[in-house]
């Protein structure tokens, strides 16, 4: 018999560090690849790995998700275990906003108990990655645990901001440490650590358990700082090792093997700038593992001349449906969808959100420039970054960041935020 799955994914925390792009939405509706939202990722992972009943857990800033989640993951499913519904923080047992990620899924306990799956699977909603997680759930039921994790090796110097794992030669987890200040390195490879992905697989009975358990404990009551650090000294918890995750048509060991935090700006530029080469790091282009989200129909791209004769074009580039480049150049580069860039424009190096328009002869590189903006012509941004500090929000490495303006135009428009 099929042994049964519920999916809770955790889309409620701030996200202060991608600040100014989380003043108006919640961290996993933020734009991600030009006409994704970054819990695309997650929700994507889960349905084509067979999993369907699924719950997300919102808090923080959640009108942007809830949009997202109407317009482009409403199930038209008779069955009653196919669903993706949106779960607001409702204070029913207290008054408190969530205290930790465990807080959060014991605030909603009633959701498990009322389905009462074999396995609860809590994935977090920020990553980018691909992941089948049916094979972390064979894993699982193959090594007879009560709780898995999945993880990967880290470089030392990044690994202190997750939770790190010592394991046996099983794979059975020893220790769990919170983003410890000196990571506890991999045997025989002193430059690596095992680092959690946020990611857990449960046995119902043992997450209800435990829940109630911390429930009534003075502690964080969050899974990397009191539960997993707890139960892996008195009950079955395994590390599952996400290299050895296979995911139909991926083209490299790297791309199969991906996974970016993107919780500050410099990360999240970084993962943007990983799709867009003719070899990227991270494929898009992936007709085995498809990547779902809102469709709006949109009209085709356009490249088109300008009075010059000068032609539209990009290298190196994503550029989104219903964008037209009227005469100018987008190179390496990660556009949205509904741009209108005009003539005599350079774009280099820079993530450009949905529905910008971008007036003649601007010079643009490094920067993030966020919906609805309208950019004046002759505007230079990334060029001089004392003078775009005195206008925009600019990182320590020199990335120039544009917020999102206040949308104009028909009230029926359904465009999130």
């Amino acid at each position: 018999m099929k042994k049964s799955v519920l999916a809770l994914i955790m889309a409620g925390g701030k996200g202060t560090r991608l600040y100014p792009l989380t003043k108006d939405r919640a961290k996993p509706a933020v734009p991600f690849g030009g006409k994704y939202r970054i819990i695309d990722f997650t929700l994507s992972n889960l349905v084509n790995s067979g999993i369907y009943s699924i719950y997300v857990l919102t808090q923080f800033k959640s009108q942007s998700l809830v949009e997202h989640l109407k317009n482009g993951w409403q199930f038209g499913s008779l069955l009653r275990n196919q669903f993706i519904t949106l779960v607001p923080a409702q204070m029913r047992v207290d008054e408190n906003w969530y205290k930790g990620t465990a807080d959060s899924i014991y605030q909603n306990i009633h959701l498990i108990e009322r389905a009462m799956p074999d396995y609860v699977a809590i994935f977090g909603a920020d990553h980018i990655y691909r992941m089948d997680i049916s094979q972390m759930i064979a894993f699982h039921k193959e090594k007879n645990a009560d709780a898995t994790v999945s993880a990967l090796s880290m470089d030392k110097i990044e690994s202190c901001k997750f939770g790190c794992l010592e394991i046996d030669d099983t794979g059975k987890v020893k220790q769990f440490h919170e983003k410890p200040e000196v990571p506890v390195t991999i045997p025989n490879d002193p430059g690596k650590c095992l680092v959690s992905m946020g990611n857990y697989i449960f046995n119902t009975n043992i997450l209800l358990e435990e829940l109630k358990s911390d429930s009534v404990m003075n502690t964080d009551h969050d899974f990397g700082k009191t539960i997993l650090p707890d139960i892996c000294h008195r009950m079955n918890v395994f590390a599952y090792d996400f290299k050895l995750n296979r995911v139909p048509g991926s083209i490299t060991q790297e791309e199969s093997n991906y996974w970016r935090d993107v919780g500050n700006i410099d990360d999240y530029y970084e993962a943007n700038m990983d799709l867009k080469s003719i070899s990227p790091k991270f494929n898009l282009y992936n007709d085995l593992w498809p990547l779902r989200t809102a469709e709006l129909c949109s009209p085709p791209v356009k490249f088109a001349f300008n009075d010059d004769d000068r032609r539209g074009m990009a290298v190196d580039s994503i550029i989104s449906e219903g964008t037209i480049l009227s005469g100018s150049r987008v190179y390496d580069s990660v556009l949205g969808r509904n741009i209108k860039v005009n003539s005599y424009c350079d774009i280099r190096d820079s993530i450009i959100f949905d529905k910008v328009e971008i007036g003649r002869e601007c010079k643009i590189r490094r920067a993030i420039i966020d919906k609805y903006v309208r950019i004046p012509a002759k505007t230079l941004i990334g060029y001089d970054l004392q003078n775009d500090k005195q206008f925009y929000h600019v990182t320590e490495s020199g990335i120039v960041v544009i917020p999102r303006r206040e949308q104009r135009g028909n009230l029926n428009d359904t465009w999130s935020s």
